[in-house]
């Protein structure tokens, strides 16, 4: 069963040089950093949190419209399922009644 499952994590990537690389679950933990900077031994707020801290250091009138229009850029958001991530944690710290 364990190789069952760690199979399904595993995923092989062609390099331009042609050498064929596979990855584990070590392809999870880079984007995971972002979100928790303490898994590197960084003392500093995820993206979601600096964020959320951001839009709570604005006017309360404007907060509504900044968790509306969170826009993620960047070769880092490429990562698959980044956006997801992002919006289940947001949600997760904004009050309920804020469309993420």
């Amino acid at each position: 069963e364990t190789s069952k499952s760690s199979s399904s994590v595993e995923k092989k990537y062609e390099l331009p040089d042609g050498q064929v690389i596979t990855m584990g679950a070590e392809r999870f933990r880079c984007p995971e950093v972002l979100f928790q900077p303490s898994m590197i031994g960084m003392e500093s707020a995820g993206i979601h949190e600096t964020t959320y801290n951001s839009i709570m250091k604005c006017d309360v009138d404007i907060r509504k419209d900044l968790y509306g229009n969170i826009v993620l850029s960047g070769g880092s958001t490429m990562f698959p399922g980044i956006a997801d991530s992002m919006s289940k944690e947001i949600t997760a710290l904004a009050p309920s009644s804020m469309k993420i």
